[in-house]
């Protein structure tokens, strides 16, 4: 957060670039050292870092009161001098278009046929009695929950555990939790194994805890789930239940609760006919609406007016 943000400063510097866009909440500084040679900044928030930091519990009961305020003043007086800011969700943009009327949201939805969604229908020829959770492996994320689902399944369902662990210590103890005989530890796999994953499943979970970061955000995997043409087992936050039952895709669940979770999966596993209708509703709904199409447009047209 120190040395590499200094080497970002001086490299941005040389290149002597007419708009810098700026991704990391620790490079603000950066781009007000940049506002001051007379460039153009645009703030890329990717996430509402002072509800983020509600959520860190290594920073302590005092860490978790007085940091978010700080950085909520420091953000609010930097990004009113930026050129622009863009969000990565609407509520995001809601929070700093009080604050910056260049605002807009870009959201990251899937490329059209990346993982399959415009294929005219899914093969469910290749499904495997399996579902499977892709992403970053942590607690928050509900990685315990869905593993000691596993052991609560009443269908011979197997769990595909695709995505790398962002914790110490999580996947020994994952290995040692009583559903773990049903999971098929995957590790890292590129975007090819990503879709070979999800062409094999039938539904993909995405059922991260309810902190205070995660309500209103919108999770690029449960947009790729759709996009594959399977169904979502999905956390039941008001906004995500919306778009998940809204679109008749998938299955919101309590992700505190492994019996919901394994209920859900033995539901789609049991239920092929009505699995497969809302992996076709789901890549629908990305067809028409939750792809990177239209955002593309939205972030062309935002720097062309910068420039």
């Amino acid at each position: 957060m120190l040395g590499t943000t200094r080497r970002v400063y001086r490299t941005a510097v040389a290149l002597d670039a007419a708009i810098y866009h700026l991704h990391d909440p620790e490079l603000i500084p950066a781009g007000l050292q940049l506002k001051r040679l007379g460039k153009q900044v645009v703030f890329d928030s990717h996430e509402d870092v002072p509800k983020q930091l509600l959520g860190k519990t290594y920073l302590g009961p005092l860490g978790r009161r007085l940091l978010p305020g700080a950085f909520a003043i420091a953000e609010r007086h930097a990004c009113h001098r930026f050129d622009g800011i863009v969000a990565a969700t609407p509520t995001i943009r809601d929070k700093f278009i009080r604050i910056n009327r260049h605002t807009i949201d870009v959201n990251n939805f899937p490329l059209l046929g990346e993982l399959g969604a415009t294929q005219a229908d899914a093969s469910w020829s290749e499904k495997r009695r399996q579902v499977c959770y892709v992403g970053g492996i942590a607690a928050s994320r509900g990685a315990r929950e869905i593993v000691h689902a596993c052991a609560l399944l009443t269908s011979d369902a197997r769990l595909s555990l695709a995505g790398a662990p962002s914790e110490p210590g999580l996947m020994e103890e994952l290995r040692r939790t009583g559903g773990w005989s049903r999971v098929d530890e995957l590790g890292f796999v590129d975007r090819a194994g990503v879709r070979d994953v999800m062409r094999r499943s039938m539904a993909g979970l995405v059922t991260l805890h309810p902190l205070v970061n995660y309500l209103d955000a919108l999770p690029v995997k449960m947009f790729e789930y759709m996009a594959a043409g399977i169904p979502v087992i999905a956390s039941g936050f008001p906004l995500w239940r919306s778009i998940v039952e809204g679109n008749g895709c998938g299955l919101c669940v309590d992700p505190l609760d492994p019996g919901a979770i394994a209920k859900a999966v033995d539901f789609l596993v049991t239920h092929p006919d009505a699995a497969r209708r809302m992996g076709q509703n789901g890549r629908r709904a990305v067809l028409h609406h939750y792809n990177w199409s239209s955002e593309e447009k939205k972030l062309c047209g935002f720097y062309a007016a910068l420039a």
